[in-house]
């Protein structure tokens, strides 16, 4: 993501997070990640902190060998 484009970025996944009976789970998920990332890239580390948390609840029963998990959680852990 370029510099200046946070905001733009999160306004466009929390459309998508805003028709959640329209879209499918999976393009939830990724929806929460990219506002999660997005959040980061205004700086803004509280919103984006509570994004991955959202992000982790919606997959507490995911495989955690999965590679988009495993890099979900650890980006997450290094906001902690």
């Amino acid at each position: 993501m370029k510099a200046g484009q946070g905001t733009e970025a999160v306004q466009e996944f929390q459309k998508i997070l805003d028709l959640r009976n329209v879209y499918p789970d999976f393009s939830l998920a990724l929806a929460q990640l990219g506002l999660a990332r997005a959040y980061i890239g205004q700086g803004d580390m509280a919103k984006a902190r509570s994004a991955y948390q959202d992000l982790l609840a919606l997959w507490k029963d995911a495989d955690p060998d999965v590679p988009l998990v495993k890099e979900a959680k650890s980006e997450y852990a290094k906001l902690q």
